[in-house]
């Protein structure tokens, strides 16, 4: 495992270290030797107290801002950690980059260097959204996406607010069209308010460059294609423009869009001219052999005619999509967008 610098302190003061080993509250990214009684400062990472006040606070008690980088690259290093589970990944990622934004918040730093700070975080909630979505049949993972997503929010709101107060001019902060982009895809759903406010509402907030960036019209088209259902429009720009962040919000609503062509295509096809899988495999950005599974998980049966093509019949009564969610299917190109 990689370890902190030596000469970086990641926990506030060697009592919390302390008492942290007496209660073996330590994390096992945190046991020296993998002993859950003990840790060393450069393992252990200050845990965020949602019981903190500024009062009580004393300046050694703060992590100067090269601590804080230090310590965020440290975790978000851990992020592609195979040797755990990613929920446990996560669960200390989670609270560790808690206390990062305490500590940053209790200091007032709200520079340039914490703008990137906040980035670092956003991505990792985001990144997170994808992975626990990917898990979320699991009640208890179920849970702790729905923690990750508020987390996201909250972290996105702070990091607009960066961005406006390290304004000097009209000029958009590099990452700045993307991030805003980010709130725009969590709005897919149709009940969707992430951040309190319609989306139409919140729009009028923001600067007329981050409306016109490239990022930001391809995030209205998203949604302005799956609000309308135009699927094939959806997948086109998503196919084209998308960044692997965006992706990763907008994965858990792929195979909605999917399952809405296949009810389109059942019901608006020709009976005698069954629909031939390889074509729509790549409207839907889906391995023929998933998409065969994915249309008998819709309860539509697919045929194979003398040449051995695979069809889909259509007029099929019994289209349904199933209940409990539809399981993870290969999206094509999705390693043009891996990090």
């Amino acid at each position: 495992m990689k370890l902190l610098c030596s000469n970086v302190f990641t926990v506030s003061t060697e009592r919390e270290r302390i008492q942290r080993e007496k209660l073996r509250d330590l994390a096992v990214f945190e046991r020296l030797n993998g002993n859950p009684g003990k840790s060393s400062p450069a393992l252990a990472v200050k845990k965020f107290c949602r019981t903190i006040s500024i009062k009580e606070v004393q300046a050694s008690d703060m992590r100067p801002l090269t601590v804080l980088e230090d310590t965020l690259n440290y975790l978000l290093g851990l992020l592609d950690s195979k040797e755990h589970p990613f929920e446990v990944v996560h669960d200390f990622i989670f609270d560790r980059t808690r206390s990062i934004r305490q500590d940053l918040t209790m200091q007032s730093i709200v520079n340039k260097r914490a703008i990137f700070m906040y980035e670092g975080m956003v991505k990792f909630h985001v990144i997170s959204h994808r992975k626990l979505w990917c898990s979320t049949g699991d009640p208890n993972i179920a849970s702790i996406h729905h923690l990750n997503m508020e987390q996201l929010t909250k972290t996105l709101s702070s990091l607009f607010n960066l961005y406006e107060a390290n304004r000097n001019s009209n000029d958009l902060h590099e990452n700045e069209a993307e991030f805003h982009s980010f709130y725009v895809l969590l709005n897919l759903g149709s009940h969707s308010k992430p951040m309190g406010e319609p989306l139409s509402l919140w729009f009028s907030h923001v600067s007329t460059p981050v409306l016109k960036s490239k990022e930001m019209r391809f995030a209205r088209r998203i949604v302005r294609s799956f609000r309308m259902g135009n699927y094939m429009d959806f997948f086109r720009t998503v196919a084209a423009d998308a960044s692997y962040l965006q992706y990763c919000i907008m994965e858990p609503y792929i195979n909605e869009v999917r399952s809405l062509a296949l009810s389109y295509i059942n019901f608006g096809g020709y009976k005698l001219h069954p629909y031939p899988l390889s074509n729509l495999s790549r409207h839907l950005m889906i391995e023929e052999s998933d998409l065969e599974s994915f249309c008998h998980s819709c309860s539509l049966e697919t045929c194979i005619d003398e040449s051995g093509n695979k069809l889909l019949q259509t007029k099929q009564t019994t289209f349904s999509p199933p209940k409990g969610g539809f399981q993870k299917y290969s999206f094509l190109g999705l390693q043009d967008y891996e990090r």
